[in-house]
Order: structure tokens, then sequence, then C-alpha cells
């Protein structure tokens, strides 16, 4: 054996535990939330009184007649929504933030599927709080039954 070889063990030792260490306690730190586009309060999602923000986008005629996710066919002229979590049948109320506008849609299919959007509604459901012209509005959604 070299003298380098016996020599490493205590000249890199101190240095390694200290590493070691660090890493296990950055790993058992804990991590300050991610947050995501749409703000959402503290309400448990699906309850009474649950609010999210973010994008509504739509979703229509080549939809028609296609079972959701609920198993109920997509009638576009229907006031209904897709969400990713609130539960089927829920009433949710939503409101263009942009013109203050409100409708109030059933779940019945999950989605959307698109970073930043809260919600698809029915093209039936958008028009009666945006053009769908413009594809995307910014909304707040509200639980209220």
């Amino acid at each position: 054996m070299t003298q380098e070889q016996s020599t490493w063990p205590r000249a890199w030792g101190p240095g390694l535990i200290i590493l070691m260490m660090s890493v296990l306690i950055a790993g058992c730190a804990s991590r300050p939330s991610t947050t995501t586009s749409a703000a959402a309060s503290t309400k448990t999602k699906g309850s009474v009184g649950f609010t999210e923000k973010g994008q509504a986008s739509y979703y229509g005629s080549k939809h028609q007649g296609k079972k959701t996710a609920s198993g109920e066919p997509f009638k576009q002229e229907l006031k209904t929504a897709a969400h990713k979590t609130i539960p089927f049948g829920a009433m949710v109320k939503v409101t263009n933030v942009d013109n203050e506008k409100s409708v109030v849609v059933r779940i019945n299919d999950r989605g959307p599927f698109v970073r930043g959007r809260i919600i698809d509604l029915s093209s039936s459901a958008f028009n009666a709080i945006g053009s769908t012209a413009k594809g995307v509005l910014k909304v707040e959604i509200e639980v209220i039954k």
C-alpha cells in the first residue's frame, strides 16, 4: 500500500461525512408548496364554496353525442362542463373575470388536460359568458351545489 492510498480516508473522511449529512438533511427538509397558474381556495375540491381561478376553454360540435366520463352523451346546447376533480353532478358558477358575466354549469366530464386551464365548458355555457372566437377566458369558478 502506498502512502497516498493510506491517507485517503483521513484526508477525505470529514468532508465526505459533511457532504453526506448535508444531503440527508436536505432530503428531510420540507419543500415549499408548488403553485400552478390556477389559484385555489383552501376548501376541498368539490365541496360547496370551493373556488379556483384560471382559464376556461370550450368544446363543441366535434364532441356532440360522444360519451362523457360520466357516461352521458355530450350535448353542446346544455350548460355542462369538464373538471379534473370536482364530482359529477356538482353545480359550478363560472364567472368571466373580464366582464363579470356568470353561468351555472353541471360537471359531467373530466378535463381539461391543458396546462393552466381549469375547466372546459360546453359551447353553450362558454357563449353565455364570452365569445367562442376568443377560445379561452380568464374565469373564477365556485362550487355552489
